[in-house]
């Protein structure tokens, strides 16, 4: 089952065509998004020029697809995840790592939520950002880019 990113499902709601191929290929293994790519879907539309045709977009493209909750499970991949993250690449010192963010580090707190229900769920993350690869060098999944 394939987890795509908002990269992903930008392209896709635009009519990106080798992404469309793409997915129609990849139909029999299963396609989603997580509830966090919604969210992210959702804002970029209220800081669009074309609000209520992007709108409009956006949801259709939601009614087709599945969505990946986050529940307790997920929330407790995150707290780990990002517990790994910091210990291994967050300062040393432990009055500089209590003051230290994930984002200081380089990370976006929604691409650790994705990684966790992909991890939770054993899902390969569909996406072109960067932070994947990097978060992979802390906890081991699948990941592909379709671009």
């Amino acid at each position: 089952m394939y987890l795509l990113d908002t990269n992903h499902c930008s392209r896709i709601i635009a009519g990106d065509a080798a992404l469309l191929q793409q997915l129609q290929s990849h139909l029999s293994e299963g396609a989603a998004t997580s509830v966090i790519v919604r969210g992210e879907l959702l804002f970029m539309v209220q800081k669009s020029e074309r609000q209520a045709e992007n709108l409009q977009s956006v949801v259709a493209f939601l009614q087709t697809i599945a969505l990946y909750p986050i529940n307790a499970a997920v929330a407790d991949v995150y707290g780990r995840l990002k517990g790994d993250i910091m210990n291994q690449l967050g300062p040393k010192d432990k009055a500089q790592r209590r003051q230290s963010t994930i984002q200081a580090l380089g990370f976006g707190e929604n691409d650790l939520w994705i990684a966790a229900t992909a991890l939770h769920y054993d899902l390969t993350i569909v996406s072109a950002d960067q932070d994947f690869e990097r978060i992979r060098q802390i906890q081991s999944f699948s990941l592909e880019s379709w671009r």
